[in-house]
């Protein structure tokens, strides 16, 4: 059995190794742009913040341990075209240039994502992303020399690539288009608590500001320039976000999403026999909504390991993925902020009968050392009363708390189950009456 994988960062990387482990008799090749596989971007702004020194750390497995594996890799190698009835990729050798087609039974693509330009074809060598380890690179050579730094986006990459430069000490602005910091993420309380923690991190945010222009001279941004005035920078990195990167695939029987995604069901199939896709160039099945597109690491590592099993398996012998509930968790400073289920929008938008209720209460017994405010909100349904949503923001132990929300939303508990669920006390770590129990009994 021939299975060809494209891309072999994340999900493919999963895919191939699962594949491989399932089937040892398979034929499974990765078809990668870059000269590595297995890369973990999540620790990338972490990475630049001094967090850790080895960038090393963010790969998972070696190339050699996928060809120890019997993996064939073909790095620094693209894939420039897929004919579904032939069942055949074309492949350019991007150091020779040389082309070759390649033949598979079965396909999984798993090409990932590429960041969002809002002003196209103007380059400067101070203008950066940060997806790869030589982006990082790229921004720790230049942060010893500059100082006023301005990151564009506020999601989880701009947040915490601007709170981790701040730390190193450097003078940090962070521009947002919109009203509210990760508003399509978080109720807007809770992105009111990021935007007081992050300006208490030493970040000057820059709401309701849009990009305009750059203005460059001798290949470097002088200013960034804005609907609200132009603003002096040494340094700028966009993250405004990524769009999946299925460019190169123009067979529409291939469904796809607005903004590209490849449409999914949960066992990684789709519109085509035998083409599977995973990670974030796919869509991902969600719990309480329709096809959703949801970027994040766990989810084309889950559903890379799904498509493994699937993609040399019979179809008797498929996993399904049990589906996602969009559970993320954002650490600024000392503060760490979690999102589960469907927030007030989502629920809206959903059509539901809910209800919410936000709760201030503590982490742990008074007498303990560091004892401060938890803020837990829980989204329900009216009638039942089941937990639809939740989300969570303060200092130790509060992000922590949000695995047992995810775990009450997957298992539908209601409120008044939360209320008294048999949680695990101790003083340092909790009250008598742990903070969920605490917004369970609270909730209306």
């Amino acid at each position: 059995m021939e299975i060809l994988i494209i891309g072999g960062i994340a999900a493919g990387a999963s895919i191939a190794s699962k594949a491989k482990r399932t089937n040892k008799d398979a034929n499974v090749s990765i078809i990668e742009i870059e000269d590595y596989v297995s890369f973990g971007a999540c620790g990338l702004p972490y990475y630049v913040g001094g967090q850790f020194d080895e960038a090393s750390m963010m790969y998972a497995r070696s190339p050699q341990a996928f060809e120890d594996q019997g993996i064939n890799l073909y790095l620094g190698h693209k894939a420039t075209h897929i004919d579904f009835d032939k069942k055949e990729v074309k492949i350019t050798n991007l150091k020779t240039n040389e082309e070759f087609i390649k033949k598979y039974d079965r396909l999984a693509i798993a090409t990932g994502a590429y960041p969002v330009s809002p002003i196209k074809d103007k380059t400067a060598e101070n203008l950066l992303h940060l997806t790869k380890e030589r982006d990082a690179n790229k921004i720790l050579e230049q942060l010893e020399t500059a100082e006023e730094i301005i990151v564009i986006g506020g999601g989880f990459i701009g947040i915490e690539t601007a709170e981790q430069i701040a730390h190193k000490g450097k003078k940090v602005k962070l521009i947002q288009r919109s009203d509210v910091l990760m508003g399509r993420v978080f109720d807007r309380e809770f992105s009111e608590y990021i935007l007081d923690a992050l300006k208490e991190n030493g970040v000057e945010v820059l709401l309701n500001t849009a990009l305009q222009d750059y203005t460059i001279e001798n290949d470097r941004i002088t200013e960034v320039v804005t609907s609200e005035g132009s603003y002096k920078a040494d340094l700028v990195i966009e993250a405004l976000g990524f769009r999946p990167n299925t460019d190169f695939i123009d067979d529409e029987r291939l469904l796809k999403l607005g903004n590209g995604a490849i449409i999914i069901d949960d066992m990684g199939q789709t519109s085509i026999e035998d083409v599977f896709a995973a990670g974030d160039c796919a869509s991902v099945c969600h719990r309480q909504m329709e096809k959703a597109y949801i970027a994040l690491a766990t989810y084309a590592n889950k559903m890379g390991r799904i498509v493994g099993n699937n993609i040399v398996s019979e179809k008797k012998d498929y996993d399904a993925f049990v589906g996602a509930l969009g559970s993320s968790l954002i650490r600024i400073g000392e503060y760490g902020a979690g999102v589960t289920g469907l927030t007030e929008d989502a629920a809206r938008d959903q059509k539901i009968d809910y209800v919410s209720h936000l709760t201030k209460t503590s982490n742990h017994s008074g007498y303990w050392p560091g004892q401060s405010r938890v803020y837990i909100k829980l989204v329900y349904n009216r009638e039942d009363r089941q937990i639809i949503g939740g989300q969570v923001f303060g200092k130790y132990g509060a992000a922590e708390r949000l695995q047992a929300i995810t775990m009450a939303v997957y298992n539908k508990n209601t409120v008044d189950e939360l209320g008294f669920i048999d949680f695990a006390y101790a003083p340092p770590f909790a009250s008598v009456w742990e903070a969920l129990n605490v917004a369970g009994n609270a909730a209306k």
